[in-house]
């Protein structure tokens, strides 16, 4: 959690950043349980202190043998005993009700970071690529899909209800494709690929900062005190927690899992095809630096390079945007979105995320390393997405569709599809 100390000296820019992030927090509640919180702490330590020499007294009274002394003093020690009892009580409490306010608190967005109130107010960085021009009718990735009778959402909607699918044939060897591209990319770049939990305990979202803001996204297992995790983030960072971790250089991870998200506040969005699902994989980027806001920075434009070079591969037109304040997560210090044209949709469609946290997770996590001179400091954490399926399958198969309804495969996907350089159209399914 941010320090609350900290928290103190910059409480209206906290308040400030509240609002833009549309947080709930009762700041003044937070301080006014922190005051109460340090007075007890004094109270309580004054009032060991003075039990402490008063014991000490007794002592020296019965060596004296002075009964009416000692026992005196002894019923002075009882009623302090009593007072720290209650005054134990109420710092529990006080403690208590500040860690749950603090866990609310959010990190303070960069200066770069544009004020607004939601995703309509994200400032455009770059935008790279041709949007493709059709002489036909283009069709939409649940038609291609079906099509080439690799993708069944009506059965998959009857075994997992909506926002379920399969993907089967051409269309999951596509989506283990995308995914083995990504890894080969990372790997290549020197992160370390892992295959990582995704039942997760509920301390590992609330060190990362997925809890409590975003509990009503995660779906948990009723009877485990566990939860699925929505994205491999969770459990990469969970890895480190309270370690000293050696810092030479920072430590780059790649994550592959599946990911599950309730999608709560989406009824009636995106309702067709596969851009809106329960059920996804996801192969994530995380990386953990030194505790330096200009090292940190150059790691976030990095990691959106990354991803940005994987997209360049599979030939899709993307841009770059800002990500506004009020679009932004609690943990969130600096965003930036990737969207990528989407022809079924006439607009793009975020297909990344890359975030800079700063120490935000680490604080959270106690992940720490040691500095130049020795001392222990938290370190900054970031995270990015280097491909998201299925949802990576929208352009994929609607920018390079081909009038008879073939499909083209770029060439860095072809050696994970058995050298095809497209898909053709099963007999009779035109």
């Amino acid at each position: 959690m941010l320090d609350m100390n900290w928290i103190r000296e910059n409480a209206e820019l906290v308040r400030k950043t509240a609002e833009w992030k549309r947080i709930e927090l009762p700041l003044d509640d937070l301080l006014e349980w922190d005051n109460k919180r340090r007075a007890l702490r004094q109270t309580t330590e004054a009032q060991r202190a003075l039990r402490n020499e008063l014991t000490k007294d007794v002592e020296r009274l019965i060596k004296q043998k002075d009964t009416a002394g000692s026992e005196n003093l002894k019923e002075q020690v009882r009623e302090i005993n009593n007072s720290l009892t209650g005054l134990d009580a109420e710092l529990i409490e006080a403690d208590r009700n500040c860690r749950e306010l603090l866990l609310k608190v959010p990190n303070p967005v960069s200066d770069d970071t544009p004020i607004g109130r939601d995703d309509s107010q994200n400032v455009m960085i770059r935008q790279v690529g041709v949007l493709p021009e059709f002489t036909y009718t283009p069709r939409d990735h649940v038609e291609l899909g079906e099509l080439h009778d690799m993708i069944d959402i009506p059965r998959g909607v009857k075994a997992g209800g909506p926002r379920s699918y399969v993907l089967k044939g051409a269309g999951l060897y596509l989506h283990l494709a995308v995914q083995r591209l990504a890894l080969d990319v990372l790997a290549e770049r020197g992160f370390t690929v892992m295959d990582v939990p995704v039942i997760v305990r509920p301390e590992a979202l609330e060190r990362t900062g997925f809890f409590p803001t975003g509990v009503e996204q995660t779906y948990e297992l009723n009877g485990e005190n566990r939860w699925l995790a929505g994205t491999s983030e969770v459990s990469l960072v969970s890895l480190y927690s309270d370690e000293i971790i050696e810092m030479d250089s920072p430590l780059r991870l790649a994550g592959m899992s599946a990911c599950f998200r309730r999608e709560v506040g989406s009824a009636g969005r995106d309702v067709r095809g596969l851009y809106r699902v329960h059920q996804f994989s996801k192969i994530e980027q995380v990386v953990m630096c030194e505790n330096d806001a200009a090292t940190s920075e150059n790691i976030l434009q990095e990691i959106t390079a990354n991803a940005e070079y994987i997209l360049e591969l599979l030939e899709l037109p993307y841009r770059v945007m800002a990500v506004c304040t009020g679009d932004m997560s609690q943990k969130t210090h600096k965003q930036y979105d990737i969207e990528t044209w989407m022809p079924s949709r006439d607009a793009y469609g975020e297909t990344h995320s890359a975030s800079n946290l700063l120490d935000f997770q680490a604080r959270r996590s106690n992940i720490r390393y040691r500095g130049p001179d020795g001392r222990l400091q938290y370190c900054h954490t970031l995270n990015n997405t280097a491909v998201a399926t299925p949802r990576i399958l929208i352009p994929l198969l609607e920018n390079h569709q081909l009038e008879d309804g073939s499909i083209y495969i770029p060439p860095a996907l072809r050696k994970y599809m058995d050298g095809k350089d497209r898909l053709e159209l099963p007999k009779g399914r035109l």
